[in-house]
């Protein structure tokens, strides 16, 4: 996947907002209130001093004591408002992109994910969608915020002397800007090794948990343990890099603050002593620094914490954007199934070529058997016939049309495809069966079943079809799996039936049930038939051998 730019990632991620931007501004109102109703309590309380040492102050006591309980009693409402509004529009946004990369890892299903580390992806879409929050509910109002709270200061204080009011400018352009580019600069690129990093990680501890019956079997545990603290301590060292700049930043945050704080005492006593303002003018200003740097201290923050959130963000927005392999295809004539053919079709796939020159004919109503070793490219063919990918040379047709120039829908529905290892979710098993057809009845699903042979097996289950399947099917053997993927596949009903090994997992009394099962139930059906078990092809009405990649 192309990474992007972090100016690009950010833009396409603030365009994410613009459904909510009432809600954006509403978050950065509230926090705007807030800040400035917290600074000005120690600011009244100058002014309440003020008004007890001279008297000569712009407010009566009174009205400072209302304004003091006003700012105490709305503080903590504006700042409640603002968290909330702030988590709304996060959560919202990030339903939006689980969204977009769910189908996004819909569309390139299975040809670009072939191949990926499973534990990357799902690192990917938790973690590093769950890190897109902090930009969200954390970032991008809080700069709002810190820009409008700390402009409105800025005049505040410049009323009492332009001096003032630049030093304070100064103050918090260096704090919450300036800071935080230099700590970014500094880091690099540390932000997109650390979610490699994990996300590598993750696709370690997900292989190492399907494998530990054999990592126990063959005495592999201190090997795989040695590999995983290696792994573990490289991103642990990669983390302990960016809390040193957390820490490096906070020091020169808080240093900074306490530098334009002295700077702000000795310029006010400057002009106090000269004349050029009042007492006011000396208290007041230095108040209203010293509690004005809260919005400013949250930028300055960003310098680190955002190097995550970017390049989680880049992750998330490089599987969006991937193109699929092959696209849907939509507004062509309808389609009925009326027979496939290949035709000359040479395919590669990774720099290695798996179709030669193959051409066969597959007539409607027919059992097409192909026969061939493991790896020959019989898979190849079928996954070609249901457009996973695209033919590099020779053409594929369906009812005489080119594959290209059929609707995925009519295509999906005139193909009914088992692969070699049925994928069980973790539900019940009549749900694990609907998905070949999500409106079925109990009766019809039933009735798949019957075809399949696994109905008088499931109703030796305590609760038969509503028996829970557990996580990755393991519950099941290898022949039940197979054999429910091919209740799915009669479920599907479609007129034209592609089997990937339908009985390398079952023994040879459950492959005679299942072929009778194929040969009574499907004498409508056009099926090919794949297998490297010559058994298998005693029902296929034609055999053909396949051979790197040639049929013979």
């Amino acid at each position: 996947m192309k990474q992007k730019s972090k100016p690009g990632v950010l833009l396409r991620m603030l365009v994410l907002v613009k459904p909510l931007a009432g809600f954006m501004v509403l978050a950065v109102s509230f926090g705007t209130l807030a800040f400035l109703t917290a600074q000005f309590i120690p600011i009244l309380g100058g002014y309440a001093v003020l008004s007890g040492l001279s008297g000569r102050v712009p407010l009566t006591r009174s009205m400072i004591y209302i304004l003091l309980g006003v700012c105490v009693l709305t503080r903590a409402v504006f700042r409640f408002a603002e968290q909330w509004t702030n988590h709304y529009i996060a959560f919202k946004l990030l339903a939006i992109v689980r969204d977009r990369v769910f189908r996004a890892l819909r569309r390139l299903s299975p040809a670009k994910l072939e191949g990926r580390d499973k534990g990357d992806l799902i690192s990917l879409i938790t973690s590093d969608v769950e890190l897109l929050e902090v930009f969200y509910a954390h970032t991008i109002s809080p700069i709002c915020i810190a820009v409008v709270v700390e402009c409105i200061m800025c005049l505040f204080i410049g009323s009492f002397h332009w001096s003032l009011g630049l030093l304070a400018l100064t103050a918090f352009l260096c704090v919450g800007a300036l800071l935080p580019a230099a700590v970014s600069k500094r880091s690099g690129t540390l932000g997109d090794k650390l979610r490699a990093e994990s996300g590598r990680l993750a696709a370690h501890m997900l292989e190492s948990i399907r494998g530990i019956d054999e990592t126990q079997q063959y005495a592999g545990g201190e090997k795989r343990l040695g590999e995983i603290r290696e792994k573990t301590n490289e991103l642990s060292e990669k983390q302990g890099i960016l809390s040193n700049l957390i820490g490096t930043n906070m020091a020169g945050a808080n240093s900074m603050i306490l530098f334009f704080d002295l700077s702000m005492l000795g310029l006010c006593v400057r002009l106090y002593s000269h004349n050029v303002v009042d007492f006011d003018g000396l208290l007041i200003p230095l108040i209203a620094l010293m509690s004005s740097f809260g919005p400013v201290v949250a930028l300055s923050e960003l310098g680190t914490t955002l190097q995550s959130t970017v390049a989680s963000g880049s992750r998330v927005l490089a599987i969006i954007d991937e193109k699929p392999e092959t696209e849907d295809i939509a507004g062509k004539p309808e389609t009925a199934f009326d027979g496939a053919k290949a035709e000359s079709v040479t395919f590669s796939y990774g720099g290695e070529t798996v179709l030669r020159d193959l051409s066969l004919d597959i007539p409607r109503g027919r059992i097409t058997g192909i026969v061939g070793k493991s790896g020959c490219g019989k898979s190849t063919l079928l996954k070609l016939l249901m457009r996973f990918w695209k033919v590099g040379e020779g053409t594929i047709s369906i009812s005489g049309r080119g594959i290209d120039e059929i609707n995925t829908t009519d295509l999906r529905d005139m193909e009914s495809y088992m692969t070699q290892e049925t994928q069980l979710f973790q539900d019940t098993i009549a749900n694990n069966v609907r998905i070949g057809k999500l409106s079925a009845t109990q009766e019809e699903i039933e009735e798949s079943c019957r075809k399949a042979s696994i109905h008088d097996f499931i109703l030796t289950l305590p609760k038969g079809y509503e028996t829970p399947v557990g996580e990755l099917g393991d519950t099941f053997s290898g022949g039940e799996k197979q054999r429910l993927g091919l209740a799915r596949a009669f479920l599907h009903d479609a007129p034209f039936l592609l089997l990937d090994e339908p009985t390398s997992s079952l023994d040879s009394l459950n492959e005679a049930i299942v072929l009778k099962s194929l040969q009574t139930f499907s004498k409508d059906k056009t099926i090919i038939l794949v297998s490297h078990r010559p058994s298998t092809m005693r029902i296929a009405d034609k055999v053909f051998a396949m051979d790197s990649g040639r049929i013979s």
